[in-house]
């Protein structure tokens, strides 16, 4: 199973924010669309960072509720790992394991294609799983 697999079914919708957007703006959007990161993105579009709920707590912890108005430049995780559309869900549960981050920007020639959880990576492995399970069923049910 690649990227490409795990998107066509999940869809390509990713949120994103600018440097300057104040951690305030990035729990709203978190909250109002029930996800545990963003991505941070430059002028040109480009992946400059990710903003996630450990960064949100980090924030928190380090600065109290002042936090709250500064730029997520100042906490989003920089040196983004990104994958490509080809990777296998297996590469990537292993970057994500070896990274310690649960979320990988799908970047296509410079360009931000999508975002993959590993929630996402489970659960197309779990409903891929079923299917075999479900096609094995049947064809000892049919062979007998």
């Amino acid at each position: 199973m690649t990227v490409a697999v795990i998107l066509k079914h999940k869809g390509s919708q990713v949120e994103t924010l600018r440097q300057a957007a104040t951690l305030q703006q990035t729990v709203a959007l978190l909250s109002s669309k029930r996800i545990g990161a963003a991505i941070v993105v430059g002028s040109g579009g480009e992946v400059s960072g990710v903003i996630s709920e450990r960064d949100v707590v980090n924030a928190l912890a380090q600065h109290g509720a002042s936090a709250m108005g500064m730029p997520i430049e100042n906490f989003m995780t920089r040196g983004v790992v990104t994958c490509r559309m080809t990777d296998t869900a297996e590469s990537l549960m292993e970057m994500m394991t070896r990274g310690r981050f649960r979320h990988v920007p799908v970047v296509e020639g410079g360009r931000l294609v999508g975002i993959v959880s590993i929630g996402d990576v489970v659960k197309r492995r779990i409903e891929d799983s079923d299917l075999e399970r479900h096609a094995m069923r049947e064809y000892i049910t049919q062979a007998g």
